[in-house]
């Protein structure tokens, strides 16, 4: 019989210890998964609390307990936390200089809203094999999103030229822009982050395509599909029927007022699951909508389950929405802007409908083909559709701990397994 391999130790750096969205949500499931399977991840982030999961599963975490950059009661302090969080620094050389040789590897999930450009070295100097996930985009593009707030459009500009460092495309000020666009130079020519990481994971083939082009010269990209938490509830009771739901966070690159200006010119019923920075406005120009405001994740499926359809309106280069996979998974079609990578998860007319980005026109005559159409079929190929290959969380720790064992030198590979 062969001998079973050695466990892996993993590293997963990201800005917060506790569930803000989903980048944490992805690296603290990853994290469980790896603990089940036998190995020893280690979270490493610079604001707390602590999520009562890791806990509970046995996951050690280094948490530093530091604010992120949004709730820093100095403007100032803040400003520099996010340019050099040296004390982040430190902490993360000191981890990485007690992990086992040979058989670690470091994750990061993300750096941009606490940690900094500042972990780039430690994780350097460690020798380590380095791992990174693009989330979003803060790697290649000073505010992380390849889209200008301004606008509401997809930004096609070289990251630092002139004409993007000159461009006020951010959400707030163009002096936060140019606070970004140092933190960009800090991170590519003082961290030399980029150049950290031998390989990047991609969460789905829309993102290779629309900014594979920007990734570093020489990176081997993965396609590994995060992992999300839903049961086989069985297909929907024939007649099943509910509202047009949106669930996620209620900002502009999330389409949430394009899809309440097209459920009002459809004349439809619109549901909003969710917070954000849009709620207020959202709730003053379109007071026809219902807001039920933030869910945890058993409610949030239950809506999911019991929506008519999930309606995902984002507007920018959206990575892999996990709502339209947890849709899916309980057999509930969804309308998708062709713009994001949820289009790839759905077939239009099968089990649910494409529309243009940022059309609420296009969007409200999607709305009203779904009206008409049979959705019972629709629910019944949702569910079939997901879970032909469902995107659950061993799958994603085969696939996670394939790509991390590839990546360990040969020598250290045979005495793993020897």
């Amino acid at each position: 019989m062969a001998p079973s391999p050695v466990p892996l130790t993993v590293v997963l750096v990201l800005d917060h210890a506790s569930v803000t969205g989903g980048q944490a949500r992805v690296a603290f499931d990853s994290a469980i998964g790896l603990k089940r399977a036998g190995h020893d991840p280690i979270v490493f982030a610079a604001a707390g609390p602590v999520a009562p999961e890791l806990e509970a599963a046995g996951v050690r975490t280094v948490c530093l307990g530091q604010a992120d950059l949004l709730n820093n009661r100095s403007l100032a302090a803040a400003a520099v936390q996010g340019l050099w969080n040296g004390v982040a620094a430190d902490a993360l050389r000191a981890l990485l200089a007690t992990v086992p040789r040979g058989r670690s590897v470091v994750h990061v999930h993300g750096w941009a809203k606490a940690l900094s450009p500042a972990i780039a070295p430690p994780i350097a100097d460690s020798g380590l094999p380095a791992v990174y996930t693009l989330h979003e985009y803060s790697l290649l593009c000073p505010n992380g999103g390849f889209f200008n707030y301004r606008t509401e459009q997809p930004c096609a500009l070289k990251p630092m030229s002139a004409a993007c460092v000159t461009t006020d495309c951010d959400s707030r000020s163009y002096s936060r822009k140019l606070w970004r666009a140092a933190r960009h130079v800090a991170m590519e020519r003082v961290a030399k982050m980029p150049a950290v990481f031998s390989d990047i994971v991609a969460i789905s083939r829309f993102q290779v395509d629309a900014v594979g082009h920007h990734l570093p010269a020489g990176a081997r990209i993965h396609l590994v599909s995060n992992p999300i938490g839903v049961a086989p509830l069985g297909p929907k009771p024939a007649g099943a029927r509910g509202p047009l739901t949106f669930v996620g966070r209620i900002s502009p690159e999330k389409g949430p007022l394009l899809f309440a200006e097209a459920a009002r010119q459809a004349g439809t019923e619109a549901l909003f699951v969710g917070d954000g920075p849009q709620l207020d406005e959202l709730k003053r120009r379109y007071p026809e909508v219902r807001t039920v405001g933030w869910q945890g994740p058993e409610q949030v499926q239950r809506y999911l389950r019991d929506a008519g359809a999930l309606v995902f309106p984002s507007i920018w280069y959206e990575g892999q929405p996990l709502t339209v996979l947890e849709a899916k998974a309980l057999g509930t079609p969804v309308i998708v802007s062709d713009g994001c990578a949820g289009r790839d998860c759905i077939e239009d007319g099968v089990d649910g409908f494409w529309f243009r980005r940022n059309d609420a026109a296009n969007l409200a005559e999607a709305i009203r083909r779904f009206a008409v159409a049979d959705v019972d079929t629709l629910s019944r190929a949702a569910y079939a559709s997901y879970w032909r290959a469902p995107a659950t969380l061993d799958r994603h720790v085969d696939a996670i701990v394939g790509l991390y064992r590839g990546l360990l030198p040969i020598e250290a590979e045979l005495r793993l397994t020897a």
